[in-house]
């Protein structure tokens, strides 16, 4: 599970990263993430609604979910909110496509919301000199 400082809360909080912040999408989550203050801790919120599927289901891929934000607050800590909408495919998702998913749309959040940068975002949300291109991200060649 995740600390309390690193969840998001409250209605206020998922409303204001939901409707403020970028929006990515791929088969089976959209990411929504905004910048906050640099010095605060990240944090994350699921939506995973019943059309996911039962209890049991929706909670096996809220963990995933979570599993797979916590790989990202060790490198990311401090400096952004992200919700994550589990859409209905995630429930027949592996563990290994939901994962890609989350970090593809992650990625490309954190590219557009730092297009100022003039280089490439890594997924630590650092930036990187030249262009670059997916491949360079994620070494999948797609």
């Amino acid at each position: 599970m995740l600390p309390a400082r690193n969840r998001l809360r409250t209605g206020a909080d998922f409303s204001h990263t939901v409707r403020s912040g970028v929006r990515q999408g791929r088969r089976n989550v959209v990411l929504y993430a905004v910048l906050s203050e640099s010095e605060a801790p990240s944090r994350f919120g699921f939506i995973v609604s019943k059309a996911v599927g039962n209890a049991v289901t929706r909670n096996l891929v809220k963990r995933r979910l979570r599993e797979a934000s916590a790989e990202t607050l060790r490198d990311q800590p401090t400096g952004i909110d992200v919700v994550v909408r589990a859409l209905p495919a995630a429930a027949s998702a592996d563990w290994t496509s939901l994962r890609g998913d989350y970090a593809s749309a992650l990625r490309g959040a954190l590219r557009r919301l730092s297009p100022a940068t003039g280089g490439r975002t890594t997924v630590d949300g650092g930036t990187q000199p030249g262009g670059g291109t997916r491949e360079d991200l994620d070494g999948s060649g797609e």
